[in-house]
């Protein structure tokens, strides 16, 4: 079941010492019910199921189509058969006999005109299940929504492998509802369109493609003017003649065979025989069938196979060639798998469906996309930017491709790649050597709104010292920041143009550009954002630059700053530890050896993410200039925060930098695995002096805090700050703490609040669950026990194999006042679930949590639910490109909304885009109006239905992989 979505940010990136504000994926809350006023109304109501035999869920989209607002709403509709409600969310449900009402709540009782909101439920039957023909709000009959055409390509196949000049052979199915007729259908590579056909069925031939990897979709356009997207399909085009394989990873288990399929990219002239052998690896792993193949002038794109059989013992990847005169080999891949290893063969699957250039999650450089669609907002504003937590999920992946595989190369690989485009090398962050420890920010207050930006900088309200810039010095013998920067665009979509080491090199610069976005207080959404360069030197925005929205100063100065996500630096370590691991079991532990140290290093600088943002007094912590300058280790709350920043201007003879850590402390982005493995693991050991303990320490605190947030039913709440709404004010009374830190319901973010998404549970549980696994430490398992059990008991697996747990949840109360020597018992914490979800790649994560908790506990639910979850997903989720759901879109209505920018201000993006108090999210990013999927936005905006899109996000697929490889580690 697919919900209403809406995909907020990860808010991040103070541009002086402002508040970094980052926030995830995440759903629209329902609040409490509220009468619906009776009017006449313009309307429309798409339905939708998910039916498995025995019961479905229903989503009902509201769409207002009139010129006002609607001010409260009640849909009312009749099934035909038995259809029983069980229960229902984002609306008030009840049943009658056969009729259904449903009613809204109080945060979705407003509709302004073009607005939609869903609402979903759950239904019980028997013998038919027909769809309701009706639907009346506040008593007046809608009509529904004209539903889009939706268009497959069929050919060619995912994958396949053309010669430079050979016909490519498109082809497209489609198909038009509520009567339309479809009129075109267009077919593109990447956004650039190849033809159109007009007739079905629908066909291209096109010899035009350049060599390289292509993605190809088709778009169909219907008679009533709605359009519909194929999946992507990858290709490759080479340039000369050459034999192409399929998959080119293949697990192998042991006593068994695996085939892989090959054929010619070009049409020879005479026969081709191609032989294929082993070149290198494995012994075990032979060629049983196919090791010559013959191919004719007739049939030579038909595939054949080639069988790899492996020995009865043994594991471990051999290289296998397919090679013919005159052609290009193929190479795959082969993995001797362990007898059950049912998962890590789906794991190699699926890691070859990623790792496939032609299927487009990377850039030229190596570099994961944030999603290989384009037309995206959500945290990253567009689909080819990228974040650390991409680069995190990628050495992650790589680590795991190693366990089973047994080549590091690609682990070590991945960690060069975003240490090199993702860490700001020397000449990115130039004036690190004027940074004074005593003095190591100036104070700014962070706002609520964004229209209360520009913040006046405050020299009065001093900071405190910073502890470790002198001891990080000694141990690295450099003053720069070894930590990855948090988003990057990597096709220099915005034209900014700050490569590493570049600072506005423009739109013509083709590398990877840093960027910064969100800036300006905890209700800024993505939909509310300037994004800027991370090198500032007033090459674009307004004379300043874009300095004066964030700050308000005197004077300004052309600087560079950058922002990192302790979430992703911290998994990075944390797949390094098992890359050590691993590698070590495998007697290779010196190939990974560097990479580890590396990894030891970031863990080391990941301590500023521990300190308060202006190294004030952690505790009781009120007024910015009241609350004390902290000293030493004071203004610690060894909590993994929201953020750490640092920054300085760009002339080298300016002298002056600045570093702050973060006041902000969200459940979701705590790992004590890192934080063992950082302590008590000798390869990732800090070279400062007090690093060990450092992380010792916080690792006992983050437990701590795990145990303070969990509410009576076991999911965990939101955080805690040590500056009261971002400005150290004064919190209500009774508000709970943690260590003298203040107990925050929504930490960081408010649009939505930051506590609902249920994936943050999902990440930072999986984290301790690896923890508990790994040391069997008592108080980990007895919080993971009791978050499975409330999780588990909300997730729901259906006769047929599909599912669905928590989206968004709802909070009450709050934790009892920590004591450490005798912990509360949180009866006043308690949750509640808003609504359900199958997302992939929080089911991935989920999935995670299950099995190392199920590997320690024997538990057998979490062991049966985790496979119930990995097995849903690839029976049913699976396309060309990795897993995937439909995601309705509503919250693309957004994307005309205004951003506010003060009175007078006025500059330009760098391709001419004004910037000024009329601004909207769209007429800054007029980019998207050449997306290939803009079209489908444009219909939305103008008063169509929700689009619907079918999203390959890299860290989602990451998850799943990972989630495969894990339970085929630990439980299969």
């Amino acid at each position: 079941m697919q919900l209403l979505r809406r995909h907020r940010p990860r808010l991040r990136g103070p541009a002086t010492a402002l508040a970094a504000l980052l926030a995830l994926p995440l759903t629209i809350s329902n609040l409490s019910a509220a009468p619906a006023h009776a009017a006449a109304v313009q309307c429309s109501v798409d339905y939708k199921t998910n039916d498995w035999g025995s019961g479905f869920t229903a989503e009902l989209t509201l769409t207002n189509r009139g010129s006002a607002a609607l001010d409260g709403w009640r849909i009312t509709y009749d099934y035909a058969g038995n259809q029983k409600l069980s229960n229902g969310w984002n609306g008030v449900w009840t049943q009658s006999g056969k009729t259904v009402t449903v009613t809204n709540t109080s945060w979705n009782k407003t509709l302004a005109a073009g607005a939609a909101t869903t609402a979903g439920a759950q239904f019980s039957y028997s013998g038919t299940n027909a769809a309701p023909t009706s639907f009346a709000v506040n008593g007046t009959t809608c009509t529904g929504a004209h539903q889009p055409p939706v268009a497959v390509l069929t050919s060619p196949a995912p994958g396949a492998t053309y010669s430079v000049g050979t016909e490519v052979p498109l082809a497209a199915t489609a198909a038009a509802a509520d009567n339309a007729t479809i009129s075109k259908v267009e077919f593109y590579s990447d956004t650039a369109l190849l033809g159109t056909d007009t007739t079905s069925p629908f066909e291209l031939k096109t010899s035009t493609l350049a060599a390289g990897d292509h993605s190809l979709y088709a778009r169909a356009y219907d008679s009533q003017g709605a359009t519909g997207e194929s999946s992507p399909v990858g290709i490759k085009i080479v340039s000369g003649p050459s034999v192409t394989a399929t998959p080119t990873q293949l697990g192998v288990r042991q006593g068994t065979s695996a085939t892989y399929e090959v054929s010619l990219s070009k049409q020879p002239s005479a026969n081709v025989t191609v032989t294929t052998a082993r070149e290198s690896g494995n012994t075990g792993l032979t060629v049983s069938g196919g090791a010559s193949l013959t191919f004719t002038p007739q049939n030579w794109n038909v595939a054949q196979k080639v069988t790899i059989s492996a020995a009865a013992s043994g594991t471990g990847s051999a290289v296998f060639a397919s090679s013919a005169n005159g052609h290009t080999a193929a190479k795959v891949t082969a993995t001797q798998l362990s007898a059950g290893g049912t998962y890590d063969a789906k794991f190699l699957e699926l890691y070859g469906k990623i790792t496939d250039p032609a299927n487009g999650y990377f850039s030229p450089e190596g570099i994961p996309y944030h999603s290989v669609e384009t037309l995206i907002v959500e945290a990253p504003d567009h689909g080819h930017e990228t974040t650390s937590e991409a680069y995190s999920y990628l050495i992650w992946l790589q680590a795991q491709y190693g366990r089973v595989t047994g080549d590091w190369t690609r682990f070590n690989k991945a960690w060069e790649t975003m240490e090199k485009f993702m860490i700001p090398t020397k000449a990115d962050q130039p004036t690190n050597s004027f940074y004074k420890p005593g003095e190591p920010a100036t104070y700014a207050p962070e706002h609520d709104l964004p229209s209360q930006y520009p913040a006046r900088l405050d020299p009065s309200a001093k900071s405190g010292a910073d502890p470790i810039a002198a001891e990080l010095k000694s141990a690295y013998g450099t003053d720069d920041i070894y930590g990855m920067h948090w988003i990057q665009d990597v096709d220099n979509t915005y034209g900014y143009g700050n490569e590493p080491g570049k600072c506005n090199a423009g739109p013509t610069a083709t590398g990877p550009s840093y960027i910064n976005t969100f800036q300006r207080g905890p209700q800024e959404s993505v939909w509310e954002t300037v994004t800027h360069p991370t090198c500032d030197n007033f090459a674009y925005g307004g004379k300043n630059g874009y300095l004066d929205l964030f700050t308000g100063d005197s004077s300004y100065a052309k600087q560079w700053k950058f922002t990192n996500a302790p979430d992703a630096d911290a998994r990075a370590v944390q797949a390094a530890y098992w890359a050590d691991v691993w590698a070590k079991e495998q007697g290779k532990g010196s190939e990974v050896s560097t990479t580890v140290g590396k990894a030891a290093k970031m863990g080391d600088y990941l301590r500023y993410a521990l300190f308060d943002k202006y190294f004030k007094k952690v505790g009781d912590c009120v007024g910015p200039t009241t609350c004390p300058a902290g000293s030493g280790k004071n203004s610690a709350h060894y909590l993994l925060s929201w953020y750490y920043a640092w920054g300085g201007a760009t002339d080298t003879s300016a002298g002056w930098s600045w570093r702050i850590g973060s006041s902000h402390a969200h459940g979701g982005y705590q790992n004590p695995m890192a934080a063992w493995a950082l302590s008590n693991y000798a390869p990732l050991a800090p070279k400062s002096s007090t690093g060990k303990t450092d992380w010792s320490t916080s690792l006992k605190r983050q437990i701590e805090f795990y145990t303070w947030l969990q509410s009576s039913e076991g999911a965990i709440a939101g955080g805690a700050t040590n500056s009261w709404q971002g400005r150290y004010a004064q919190p209500p009374s009774g508000t709970p703490t943690f260590y003298g830190m203040y107990y925050d319901e929504k930490p960081v973010y408010h649009d939505p609040p930051s506590n609902q998404w249920f994936g943050f549970q999902a990440w930072s549980m999986e984290r301790v669950a690896e923890y508990y696994y790994q040391t069997g430490d008592a108080k980990a398992g007895a919080v993971v026990k009791k978050w499975v059990d409330w999780a588990v008991s909300k997730t729901t697996v259906n006769p047929d194999g599909t599912f669905q747990f928590p989206s968004n949840l709802r909070w009450e109360g709050a934790p009892d006042t920590w004591n450490a020597s005798s912990p509360g018992a949180n009866n006043n914490l308690h949750v509640s679930v808003v609504d359900y979800t199958n997302d992939v790649g929080v089911a991935g994560s989920y999935a995670k949590v299950l099995t190392y908790y199920a590997a320690k506990s024997g538990d057998a639910k979490a062991k049966t639910t985790a496979k119930a979850l990995l097995d849903g997903m690839w029976d049913h989720h699976q396309d060309g490109l990795g897993v995937s759901v439909p995601e309705t879109r509503t919250d693309y209505n957004r994307f005309d909304d205004p951003v506010y920018v003060p009175s007078g201000w006025t500059g330009k993006m760098p391709n001419g885009d004004t910037v000024d108090s009329s601004s909207t999210f769209i007429s800054m990013r007029s980019f998207y109006k050449n997306d290939p999927a803009w079209s489908k936005i444009e219909a939305y905006l103008k008063g169509g239905s929700a689009p619907v899109f079918t999203y390959h996000r890299f860290w989602a697929q990451a998850d799943i992989a990972t989630a495969l490889g894990a339970y085929g580690e630990l439980l299969e």
